[in-house]
């Protein structure tokens, strides 16, 4: 049969052996099924969304008013979901015991009357299904929003962003780099809701390159997300280590320091659901406002550590503070001077909003994920605010002497005590994130997929959670104590990594998304009953047809995707330009292993 002279493709169902039509794996196994089209995907998560909507509509009725009472009992609860499974369970419980009864047979029952095979008697239909493998998603936007900040904010950069780039910069880019990455964001989300189901989750930023790209794009995101995510944790754990050391007096042994960071990570690392640790976001994002409250008083109020500037920057001599509307003079720039200067603060901008490598993690958790977008732009426009207001306001007292980490100049001592132990806390918290999400990923993806470890939530897979998230964290230190100089180091994973994430790879995920739904012609498309795909063309043609539908959308990715490219190229060179200084003639190379501090 043809259509309009073209010969049509059909991707065939599996068969058993009676010569049925094979029912596909569902769950986590079958969420990157090679023999799963990208029409089938398409086609199961528009139901979903509307089992979603309907579920939230239930739900909404059901909780009733929000008081204090209910945001409580639903913050040390296990969701939603989880409650709903108890009750779908309850229930098969009964029908089997009534099924078992009525059949006179006892071997699904053992001596207690339990139900020791539920398949020997019935298998779950699709409802049940859906509530078991929804169980976990618990998170509501709300979570998100703290999540959000948590993994994005970073605010003690933004003064010396001001800095190198001056007043009318400095406001203009925070703007637009967060538009960018909202607009990443959204890419993500529009993404998700159109690939995700029960049936076949998304889980990664990964899954979602499988899904538009295949199977290659999903290895190199996942093991791109995974050094990232790591070489985080490692960094978080050198630099709180120095944090409590300057905290100590530098009377504890650098090596304890970090040993005791990494100790704190360990007894929290068992954390395993995102609602956990909602609270802690939570209390991280109140943290962050109570510290930078800290840092704008003491600006206002105290005088500079010049000690520090003159100590970790090119300014040696101690002049009236000066700041500037636009780029200020090399006289004044604390790393390089010329364009260069001006670029380590447009650098620390870029990096400032890094942090969508963990959306689809977030939207994976969500109880209803339609609503990502409110958490989202909340958290997006109170992280914009919080960047331009507090980078300017400090600025505006520092001046030229707004270092890269703003607390190493405050003054006195006391507030900067409070500062370091605050930062510690909010950097503890962030780290619990990143490893959070970065054990899970290669869980999944090495131990799970490849050397068939049970799935995470099983009692071996929590046993397992367990025992693998202390390897995680000792391999963690290692790398953070052996490795010399790993901030430069980590400067390079920014740059082709963070930068990538959050602007690189989302925008070439929707250009091949779009042209993957835009090239369907009539007639195409995936059917349920007989399970087939039928697509009539295939290859550049296809491709280059879904381009062109909306080739004004596609090419405005492409320029972002581009311009995504062009950063982290710059941002490399920076990174490298820096770690030739520090390797090269003339230059030091330290090791973190030893009792001193490194910084």
């Amino acid at each position: 049969m043809t259509t309009a002279g073209i010969e049509p493709v059909a991707i065939p169902p599996s068969y058993d052996v009676e010569g049925e039509i094979a029912e596909r794996p569902w769950g986590l196994s079958a969420r990157v099924d090679p023999s799963v089209t990208f029409e089938e995907y398409i086609h199961w998560a528009k139901i979903e969304r509307e089992q979603e909507m309907e579920a939230n509509r239930l739900y909404v009725e059901e909780r009733g008013p929000m008081t204090v009472s209910t945001v409580l009992k639903n913050r040390f609860s296990k969701g939603v979901h989880h409650e709903n499974q108890k009750k779908a369970e309850a229930a098969a419980r009964v029908t089997v015991q009534e099924e078992v009864a009525g059949s006179g047979s006892d071997d699904a029952v053992d001596e207690k009357g339990v139900i020791a095979d539920v398949s020997a008697v019935s298998n779950p239909n699709q409802e049940e299904w859906r509530v078991a493998a929804r169980a976990l998603r618990t998170a509501s936007w709300g979570t998100i929003f703290y999540l959000i900040t948590t993994d994005i904010l970073g605010w003690a950069s933004t003064p010396f962003v001001f800095a190198s780039v001056g007043y009318g910069p400095g406001v203009a880019l925070y703007i637009i780099f967060g538009a960018a990455a909202g607009f990443s964001g959204w890419i993500l989300w529009q993404v998700f809701l159109g690939l995700d189901s029960s049936r076949y989750p998304l889980l990664s930023f990964g899954d979602t390159y499988f899904r538009v790209y295949g199977p290659f794009a999903r290895h190199f995101i996942n093991v791109a997300q995974s050094l990232q995510q790591f070489m985080t944790v490692c960094v978080l754990i050198l630099g709180n280590g120095v944090v409590i050391s300057q905290l100590a007096s530098e009377k504890i042994c650098f090596i304890a320091c970090m040993i005791i960071f990494m100790a704190v990570g360990m007894a929290f690392g068992s954390i395993r659901s995102l609602q956990r640790l909602g609270w802690l976001a939570n209390a991280s994002v109140w943290l962050n406002i109570v510290s930078f409250i800290i840092i704008m008083v003491a600006a206002s109020h105290f005088g500079i550590d010049y000690e520090a500037i003159t100590a970790s920057t090119l300014i040696n001599t101690i002049e009236p503070v000066k700041t500037f509307a636009g780029p200020p003079p090399d006289a004044y720039q604390q790393q390089a001077p010329g364009f260069a200067g001006q670029f380590n603060g447009i650098n620390s901008m870029v990096y400032s909003y890094g942090g969508a490598l963990l959306f689809i993690a977030f939207l994976a958790e969500m109880r209803h994920p339609m609503d990502f977008w409110k958490g989202m732009l909340m958290a997006q426009c109170f992280i914009c605010f919080v960047y331009i207001f507090f980078g300017a306001f400090v600025y505006s007292f520092y001046g030229q002497y707004a270092a890269s980490n703003i607390v190493n100049v405050v003054q006195p001592l006391a507030l900067q005590t409070v500062s370091n132990v605050l930062a510690l806390i909010t950097a503890a918290i962030a780290c619990l994130l990143y490893f959070n999400i970065g054990l899970k990923t290669v869980y999944l993806e090495i131990f799970q997929e490849i050397l068939n470890f049970p799935t995470i939530t099983s009692r071996k897979g929590k046993l397992l959670w367990y025992a693998l998230g202390p390897i995680y964290w000792i391999l963690a230190f290692l790398i953070a104590a052996a490795v010399p100089n790993l901030n430069g180091i980590s400067g390079i994973v920014g740059a082709l990594l963070i930068l990538n994430f959050t602007y690189t790879f989302p925008a070439f995920l929707y250009i091949g998304y779009r042209c993957q739904i835009d090239a369907a012609l009539p007639g195409e498309g995936f059917d349920p009953v007989t399970r087939v795909t039928v697509r009539h063309d295939s290859g550049l043609k296809r491709w280059t047809r879904g381009f062109m539908k909306n080739w004004h959308v596609n090419v405005i990715n492409t320029i972002y995707f581009l311009g995504g490219l062009v950063c982290s190229g710059m941002g490399s060179w920076a990174a490298i330009e820096g770690l030739i200084a520090v390797f090269g003639p003339g230059g030091t190379v330290a090791s973190s292993y030893g009792c001193a501090s490194p910084v």
